[in-house]
Formats: structure tokens, sequence, C-alpha cells
């Protein structure tokens, strides 16, 4: 049954279904639901058969599987064995991401929409933070560090995020100028309305204006860690290595 046609019969079961996005759905513009059941009223979950079976079949499933903790969670099989319940909007970071693309393309997201374990969710991130994961610096980083599920990049929180050096000594002046470069990349995209982000980041495809507004942004970015320009990728992962290094001296 659609979430459509389901919502056509008993509009009353709203509260209980979000938007379910992961790497694939986020990249190519295309949504999925899911059936979000934490504290839910449960005289209204018991008045849908539709519902009802559902959780049964993830019962069931959870049951027959071999690993232990996956039966453990058929004690509650009408709830997510790893909820991560957003209280706001946030940055989602897809651990997937084509390595034919300059950089994997992050954004904003909902607390609506529930993601599944194909992506990362940056909690409560400005549009500074934004603006550095971003960055020609961050993709750098990424590339050097990062796994590989094939040739695409593989993005971790552990590896990647987590140990890359953030710019020291920012002023006002210069955060509020990263701010405003990622809005300009934000709003780059929305001039394209009906396309993807796989459209948009293709590299034969990227539209000028968003390009451009990228490279606005990395110059600024690289001005944080160094007043010289780079001479390339190479230099950008030498500075964050020795920045790395100092702060785990």
């Amino acid at each position: 049954m659609q979430r459509n046609q389901l919502l056509a019969d008993r509009p009353d079961l709203s509260p209980l279904i979000r938007k379910y996005t992961g790497a694939r759905e986020f990249l190519n513009g295309y949504t999925r639901y899911c059936l979000w059941l934490v504290k839910a009223d449960p005289r209204l979950v018991r008045s849908s058969d539709f519902v009802l079976d559902r959780i049964e079949r993830t019962r069931e499933f959870r049951l027959k599987s071999k690993a232990a903790s996956t039966r453990r969670f058929a004690q509650t099989p009408g709830l997510f064995c790893q909820i991560a319940e957003p209280d706001g909007p946030y940055l989602l970071v897809p651990r997937v991401s084509s390595e034919r693309r300059d950089y994997i393309p992050i954004g904003y997201m909902q607390p609506d929409t529930v993601g599944n374990d194909q992506i990362l969710m940056v909690r409560n991130a400005s549009l500074y933070r934004f603006g550095v994961l971003t960055s020609r610096m961050h993709m750098a980083w990424m590339r050097t560090v990062c796994g590989r599920l094939k040739s695409d990049y593989r993005y971790s929180k552990d590896i990647v995020y987590n140990n890359f050096p953030w710019p020291w000594d920012v002023t006002d002046a210069l955060r509020q100028q990263i701010e405003t470069l990622a809005q300009a990349v934000l709003d780059a995209r929305a001039l394209y309305p009906e396309s993807t982000l796989a459209d948009l980041y293709d590299p034969l495809t990227m539209p000028p204006e968003l390009t451009k507004a990228h490279h606005a942004l990395d110059r600024a970015v690289d001005r944080l860690y160094q007043r010289a320009a780079f001479a390339s990728d190479a230099d950008r992962v030498a500075l964050l290595f020795k920045r790395y290094q100092a702060l785990t001296a």
C-alpha cells in the first residue's frame, strides 16, 4: 500500500509516518517513507491492520536472524534497532559518493526526515560548518583518509569527520564571510529545483553558477588556513596533517 493511498483512507495515521532517506535517495531526489512509532499512541497503532501487519512481519524477520542482537530487537518490533531521531534541522552527509564528483553533495534536512545507516547526521550545524565541510579543503582531506567502496568515496565520522583539523582562531568577520558564501552555494542549487544533487554535481552537467559559488567558497576557506594560495590539493593535505600532528601531540 502506498503512503498516499493509506493516508487517503486513514488521514489520522499521518503522525505515524515520516520521510525516510539514505544516500541514494538524497542524491537522486526521491522520497521513501517509514513507520515511525517512537512515543506513538498504542490505540492509534492498534486501529490499523496495515500498521499491525508491518510490525508483526518485522518481529518475525528479527526472530529469524542469526544475530542474537537482532533477535533481541524482536521484543520492540515497532521501533528501529538504532534510533537517531533528529531534534532539529541537520546536515546530511552521504556515506558513499561517486569518485567522479569534485564535491560530496552535503545538504540540510528537516527533522521530519529519518535517515538510515547510509548517511551521517551533523546536528545543529551552522552555515559556517556547512561551508567548511563542503569546501575543497575538506574534500582534499576526505579523499586522502576515507575508505573506499569499490572506487567510490566512503565517508566516516571516526576517520574523516572527527579527525579533520578545523581552522584556528576564526574571527566573527571571517565566520560571517564563510556563512555568506555557503549560502550562495545553496542559492545556486536552488536555481535548478527540478535537478537532483546527482545532476548538479556531475562534472559534466554542474551548472556554472554552482561551480562559481563553490570556487569562491573554496578560496575563502583556504584563507582560513593560510594567506598564500595553495598550489594543489597535496599542499592542502600536507598542511592539514601538520595541524593534525600538532593537535594530537
